[in-house]
């Protein structure tokens, strides 16, 4: 299986977002880098949790020239009641994540094993990817604990930027 590598061009992604529109990666015109969450969807409430912290954190962001979105393979109408019980108003949010892109991003699958989980749904992943539609970071779970922790993620932006630091990891 191939996977997003730093230096590389990223994987195509689109999907519906709750606003009406369509999200394509393609489109991104970030000042410096687009952020892509991947969250579990409505049942995780533990990405309940890290898209609040993003959603507060967005500003931050966008003063770094930073497009920040979130998606799953939730349907439209989880990803609304995640919006409407999480308080979720600020954060662009997409749904209908296919099986197909998931795989794409090398996101882990899971199958549901309770109740309110879907019967299939993609585990995290955070990926920045650079205005040149290159992936220049990637974080990938197989649980919904130990991603990244979103206030150190914005200082590295900073540092990025101000440095000039480089991808790394693109040798597999």
């Amino acid at each position: 299986m191939n996977r997003p590598t730093p230096k590389h061009t990223a994987p195509d992604l689109q999907f519906p977002l709750l606003d009406g529109n369509q999200w394509n990666l393609a489109d991104q015109k970030p000042d410096n880098f687009t952020l892509v969450v991947f969250y579990r969807g409505l049942h995780c409430p533990l990405c309940k949790k890290y898209l609040q912290q993003l959603q507060e954190l967005l500003p931050e962001f966008e003063q770094r020239g930073v497009n920040v979105v979130a998606v799953s393979m939730d349907t439209e109408k989880r990803a609304r009641l995640s919006r409407q019980n999480w308080a979720l108003s600020n954060l662009t949010l997409g749904y209908g994540l296919t099986e197909k892109s998931a795989r794409d991003w090398a996101l882990y699958l899971s199958s549901g094993v309770k109740d309110g989980e879907p019967s299939e749904f993609s585990e995290p992943g955070l990926f920045l990817i650079d205005n040149s539609n290159q992936v220049y970071y990637s974080a990938i779970n197989s649980n919904p604990w130990g991603r990244p922790y979103l206030p150190s993620f914005v200082k590295a932006v900073d540092y990025i930027v101000q440095s000039g630091y480089p991808a790394r990891g693109e040798m597999l």
